[in-house]
Parts: structure tokens; C-alpha cells; sequence
């Protein structure tokens, strides 16, 4: 595609397609992260903010076993937890936001993590990324969460152009048929992880190749 070549949004029924073919190569995608409820997927995703899940994940074992509950983390205190989580990335900032987020959670929520948008966002450190991918991984909620796998897929493909993550997140929600929405995160993401990459989209191995309208098209490396 050229340089600031603008694409259109593609037709429903290549949107169909194109999730019909997710659906059939993994019908029941999840997440990366490691958790154990609600509250240490919350944990896990404000700790995944610039920084890959395997190494959140790695950080997280020892730090969900101490506390995987608000009151037990709230219990370890900000420099335990920063402790514990200095292998990533802006550790500092992201553990005063557990540490803070779980006080939160005890004198609002009684302890429980909110099932709404609004009330995940007023939380220290969870924006509305946080907030969709709480809701879309634990509650089921058919909400799509912007990354920057996400924005790239969205864009390249012609499936929800958009010049910020809430444009394609809208336009998406737009776009996806209904009963593929629940997943459309997962596959997506997953998508742009592992096939459509950032310098190099893998396109000679693509599921959805037939109908994305990236121009041109990565060959096969020659052997």
C-alpha cells in the first residue's frame, strides 16, 4: 500500500469471510496472559502496557502466588510489588497503579472487580485498552481492545481504517457481524502477533490473505 494511501472499509460480506476463516482455523481463541480471576487479569493487563506478555507472565507467577487478592496486595505495599515486577517495563509507575487500583478495589468494589467500563476506567492505571480486555476476557463482554497489533490489522487489511485506536475500535464494533464480535479481539490480535507483523506481514501463509487489501503482498521466502 503507498504511503499515506488511504484504504475504505471493506464489504460485509468479506468481513464475513474473513472471521468465518478465523473461526474455522481456532474456534476458541484466548488470551496470552496468565491469571486466576478477575482481579490478577486486571493486574496482568496493566502490567502489559508496553511490554510482551511472556515477559509479564514471567513477573506475574511469583506475584499472583503472593497476592491474588486486592487485600493480599494492597498487604505486600508498593515497594514489594515493585520489587517483584522490575523485570518490566515502567515498573515503578505500574506497580504504585496495583498497589493503588486494589486499594481502590476494596473502598469501592468491596474487593471485586467492577464489570463495567466506566467504573474499570476510574481505576489508576486502566484506560479503556484495560477496560475492553477485562471485560472481553472475563466477562464475556463482546468489547474490542485496541493495541497496536490491533490498530495495524485494522488498517492494513481494510477492516476498520481509522486514524486513532478509538476509530478503529468504533469502526470495527461497525463492521464485525454480530456473532463473531465476542472473538474478533482474540483473533485479531493473535493475527497481528503471529501472521501480519509490523516489518514484514507474512502474507504467503495468511488465512484471510484472498480478501485484505494490503498491496503488496510479501512472498514466500525463496529457500
Amino acid at each position: 500500500m503507498a504511503k499515506g494511501k488511504k484504504l475504505k472499509g471493506l464489504p460485509p460480506a468479506d468481513v464475513e469471510s474473513i472471521f468465518a476463516a478465523f473461526e474455522r482455523d481456532n474456534p476458541e481463541p484466548k488470551g496470552e496472559l496468565d491469571y486466576i480471576n478477575a482481579f490478577t487479569l486486571l493486574v496482568a493487563v496493566v502490567l502489559s502496557a508496553q511490554a510482551t506478555d511472556v515477559g509479564v507472565n514471567k513477573a506475574t507467577k511469583k506475584l499472583f502466588e503472593l497476592a491474588p487478592s486486592p487485600a493480599a496486595m494492597v498487604a505486600l505495599g508498593p515497594e514489594r510489588i515493585e520489587e517483584l515486577v522490575k523485570t518490566i517495563g515502567l515498573y515503578r509507575t505500574k506497580a504504585k497503579n496495583v498497589f493503588a487500583l486494589s486499594q481502590l478495589l476494596i473502598e469501592r468494589h468491596n474487593g471485586e472487580v467492577p464489570d463495567r467500563r466506566e467504573a474499570l476506567e476510574a481505576l489508576p492505571g486502566v484506560g479503556r485498552k484495560t477496560g475492553n480486555v477485562v471485560l472481553n476476557i472475563f466477562f464475556k463482554q463482546p468489547t474490542i481492545a485496541v493495541d497496536t497489533h490491533l490498530f495495524r490489522v485494522g488498517n492494513r487489511t481494510g477492516l476498520a481504517p481509522g486514524e486513532n485506536p478509538l476509530q478503529v475500535e468504533m469502526a470495527l464494533i461497525k463492521a464485525v457481524p454480530e456473532h463473531y464480535l465476542l472473538h474478533a479481539h482474540h483473533w485479531l490480535i493473535l493475527h497481528g502477533r503471529y501472521v501480519c507483523k509490523a516489518r514484514k506481514p507474512e502474507c504467503w501463509r495468511c488465512i484471510i490473505a484472498e480478501w485484505c487489501r494490503f498491496e503488496p503482498k510479501t512472498p514466500a521466502p525463496k529457500e
